[in-house]
């Protein structure tokens, strides 16, 4: 609660929120807690115990001023919500078993890399596209078999994506959604777990993790060179299946009748 929303305030300048300024010198970067507290209309107390964790109290209307105050996106809004007020675990197994429809659906798509991912991005199933891009998933064990672990510690995957901006796009949304997911499920054993382990064996891990960032999926293109196929230019799309709130189907394609296409389908044995 304390680094996200501190994270949060830090961005703000007086400036932009139509807050006077003196000229005094600033000793913290961003608004001052009494700034918040004044724009978004509540006492800093309260706004106080809220930065500190001690807001369980809070009220719906002071948690909407505040996230007003503070310009959250709506997932940033989830969040905060989330970290006052925990979500309840859900019932049953910790990750519900892939629909049939999802697997006859990735399956299906003979020249287009696809796998089913769950609640914090262990991937689930997959197509033989995606092993023949991302490797021999079935070698590896489960608790490895996840897409955070393959962007942040699988040396073949990190490899092929050559410049530096494009994978640091990759791996902070994939940090930022695991943050996200951290407050959806906060009794989830397997999620915590992924974070620690990412935390204690990887730099970059730690040094995004500290941003306090938060979002959803969404699609991203990058440029992977892949030791059979060569230089691939990859749409990585984000799909959430109807009646399906916790898995999502996420797709590697290629603009049609471009280079990398043909490359993609020699690579999965279509041509």
């Amino acid at each position: 609660m304390t680094g996200f929303l501190k994270s949060r305030r830090a961005k703000l300048r007086p400036e932009t929120v139509g807050l006077p300024q003196y000229g005094e010198r600033r000793r913290v970067p961003g608004l001052r807690r009494e700034e918040l507290a004044q724009l978004a209309g509540v006492s800093v107390t309260h706004y106080t115990r809220l930065e500190q964790g001690h807001g369980r109290n809070v009220s719906g209307e002071v948690l909407d001023a505040v996230a007003a105050a503070l310009r959250l996106s709506g997932v940033e809004r989830e969040h905060l919500i989330n970290l006052v007020h925990p979500p309840r675990p859900v019932p049953g197994p910790d990750e519900p078993a892939v629909r049939t429809d999802l697997r006859c659906l990735i399956e299906g798509m003979d020249h287009t890399p696809a796998f089913v991912h769950g609640r914090h991005g262990n991937i689930l199933a997959w197509n033989d596209s995606a092993e023949r891009v991302l490797g021999d998933l079935d070698a590896q064990p489960p608790r490895r078999r996840v897409w955070p672990c393959l962007v942040f510690l699988d040396r073949r995957f990190r490899s092929m994506i050559s410049d530096v901006s494009e994978w640091d796009a990759i791996a902070r949304q994939r940090v930022a959604y695991l943050r996200l997911s951290l407050g959806r499920y906060p009794q989830y054993p397997d999620l915590v777990t992924v974070i620690e382990s990412l935390r204690s064996t990887n730099a970059d891990f730690r040094r995004f993790w500290a941003e306090y960032q938060v979002a959803d999926w969404s699609s991203v293109t990058c440029h992977l060179r892949h030791p059979e196929a060569g230089d691939l230019e990859i749409a990585i799309h984000v799909v959430k299946p109807g009646g399906e709130p916790d898995q999502w189907v996420v797709t590697f394609t290629t603009e049609p009748g471009s280079p990398s296409q043909k490359a993609l389908r020699r690579l999965a044995g279509g041509e």
